[in-house]
């Protein structure tokens, strides 16, 4: 991910967090957020199934706006829990060069582990 990648990121999270105490009948940010946590995953659970839909139909241009919106509003989901992208690219780089089934192992066994505690 380049620079401005990180940047478009960050400049798409301030505007969620700016748009988050808005009019609901302004933003559609603010509206989404004041439905609260179930709208929100809804929203996202939506968005991947129309992902889903579109790489089945091997549709390039709508995979990648469907992509783009299922990141938008799973930028809205981090902000609603107090989040921000910079967390998440965190966690692809501490992952960046861990082999993905190791890496897979890894959260089995701690998820195993904290279902035990």
């Amino acid at each position: 991910m380049t620079a401005s990648s990180n940047d478009t990121l960050a400049r798409l999270a301030a505007v969620i967090d700016a748009r988050r105490g808005g009019d609901p009948a302004k933003s559609y940010v603010a509206r989404l957020l004041g439905k609260g946590t179930d709208a929100i995953l809804k929203k996202v659970g939506e968005e991947a199934t129309e992902v889903v839909m579109a790489a089945k139909d091997g549709a390039r241009e709508r995979i990648v706006g469907e992509v783009a919106d299922l990141w938008f509003h799973t930028m809205i989901a981090l902000a609603h829990f107090g989040l921000q992208p910079a967390d998440v690219l965190a966690e692809l780089e501490r992952r960046e060069g861990l082999s993905g089934l190791d890496e897979h192992a890894s959260r089995k066994a701690t998820s195993r582990d904290q279902e035990e505690s």
